[in-house]
């Protein structure tokens, strides 16, 4: 993707060094079902309050790299992108975008939603309608998940401002209403639609970075190799060597890369409705 030069956010928070508080009583099997609840985006506050965070504030002195400082520039030129065109897109909707803020943290952040470890990967808390983001994932995401490459990375920006621009519709607090009123199984069923549509919203930004002419030879299949990567059946095949679907609270590889591609296609809100039939919109 082509960012060197051009505007970056100013909505860009660095917390790198700062720290939160230590993370006890869920150990690292707490951390791993974290991981599979919120990975790429999911809801994290109701896990991350079960692990009951407690403990005293870190304050580390930061030395940033220069494969990091490069990390930051493209992370502020993709949140600058995204506001760009969310707000272009409210604007023909009679609406007004709202930019979220993006917060660097390194080994662990409080946010409204708790206390997380990098363990939990980039997640989106509506509390505050802040994306966290420990910038070693994009480490992780190139060795451990197999999916290199920058516009990955940018994949997975875009994904979590999807899920602010569902805090925004609405749609975010419709599903959340329906969570003490379902059994667990059946609300994952719903948790997958919102996180299939921010993978469609994540694709309507592509569609228009595209447009912008900002996507360079083999972005777009670094995007859907990311989408893939982290789907819930390649996660839990990885991670305990069988897949439970009534467990899934994201979606398979294929249905994270097929509503990707739908928005990267098509390039509207209106048409990433994943919640069709059952009274949310």
């Amino acid at each position: 993707m082509k960012y060197k030069g051009r505007r970056g956010s100013a909505n860009v928070e660095d917390k790198r060094g700062m720290g939160g508080k230590t993370l006890v009583g869920g150990g690292i099997g707490g951390l791993i079902i974290v991981l599979i609840i919120t990975f790429m985006g999911g809801n994290p506050e109701e896990v991350l309050n079960d692990l009951g965070a407690t403990g005293t504030d870190q304050n580390v002195a930061y030395e940033e790299t220069e494969e990091e400082k490069e990390l930051v520039e493209f992370v502020s030129v993709v949140l600058a992108d995204t506001e760009e065109v969310w707000s272009g897109l409210f604007a023909e909707e009679g609406l007004t975008y709202k930019e979220p803020k993006l917060v660097l943290y390194s080994d662990s952040v409080q946010s409204a939603c708790g206390v997380a470890g990098s363990a939990v990967g980039p997640f989106y808390c509506p509390g505050d309608q802040k994306l966290y983001i420990d910038l070693s994932f994009y480490q992780e995401l190139k060795n451990k998940f197999q999916a290199p490459g920058d516009f990955a990375m940018a994949y997975v920006i875009a994904h979590e401002v999807g899920h602010h621009v569902q805090t925004l519709l609405g749609t975010s607090g419709q599903v959340n209403d329906l969570r003490q009123r379902l059994s667990k199984e059946e609300f994952n069923k719903y948790s997958v639609k919102l996180e299939l549509q921010a993978d469609y919203y994540a694709g309507v930004w592509a569609h228009h970075a595209q447009g912008m002419d900002l996507l360079e030879e083999g972005d777009l299949e670094e995007a859907l190799t990311a989408a893939s990567a982290v789907g819930d059946d390649t996660i839990q095949k990885r991670s305990q060597g069988y897949v439970v679907p009534e467990s899934f609270t994201h979606g398979t590889s294929k249905q994270r890369k097929s509503w990707f591609y739908k928005g990267f296609d098509i390039g509207t809100i209106k048409d990433g409705n994943t919640f069709e039939g059952t009274g949310i919109k």
